[in-house]
């Protein structure tokens, strides 16, 4: 048979069931989408059983992230908020771009101060409105202070939040909830090669740096 359909409940209560379509036409590529109000993904039909299952995994959380961040009021929303967040806490200071990404699962957030961009991991959709603010006045900060000299952490530090934030942060990090696993790592754009392109906030306590 070509094709073959499963149909699983739930992973977790509230979100969609799910549609596994194995097929031998599909050779390589697994995807993820929402699609009539379940999540459906395709996998080739000759991919083992326990990569399949971790491919699953990795696709519908992908898929729910993106639909929080969506929920949360996308890009437009989030560009926003990192637009008040600067006005308020880091001395006026603009991003050329803020957007959500669904492809960042080792990092909080990440600044590119030679563009002026911010990306925010999609994970933290879910994440309470101060928790969200530090991540952005951290990465705002790079935009303005590329290192974590003093300058930078007095940005940060003003902040009235940075405290409760980290220790939010610090907790997510601990049960594992995505992944990150290199808390000590700083977020500036000379660390050593990692997962992210640029500089970022680490996992456990993003603006701690180096």
């Amino acid at each position: 048979m070509a094709t073959r359909v499963e149909h699983r409940a739930p992973v977790t209560t509230g979100e969609p069931p799910l549609r596994i379509v194995r097929s031998t036409r599909r050779r390589s590529r697994a995807t993820a989408f929402a699609r009539d109000g379940h999540i459906e993904v395709r996998l080739p039909a000759g991919l083992p059983d326990d990569e399949a299952e971790r491919t699953i995994a990795t696709l519908v959380a992908r898929v729910t992230r993106r639909d929080r961040a969506r929920a949360r009021g996308g890009d437009e929303w989030l560009a926003r908020r990192a637009a008040e967040v600067g006005r308020r806490w880091v001395d006026g200071v603009r991003a050329s771009e803020v957007t959500w990404s669904s492809r960042m699962t080792r990092r909080w957030a990440s600044a590119t101060p030679a563009t002026g961009r911010i990306r925010v991991s999609d994970v933290a959709a879910t994440f309470p409105d101060r928790v969200l603010d530090y991540l952005l006045v951290h990465e705002l900060a790079h935009l303005r202070v590329p290192d974590h000299s003093e300058a930078f952490h007095q940005i940060v530090d003003a902040y009235p939040h940075t405290a409760w934030a980290r220790g939010f942060l610090a907790g997510v990090s601990h049960a594992g909830v995505t992944g990150v696993d290199r808390p000590d790592q700083s977020s500036v754009p000379d660390d050593p090669p990692s997962s992210s392109a640029s500089g970022s906030a680490p996992g456990s306590e993003p603006s701690s740096g180096g």
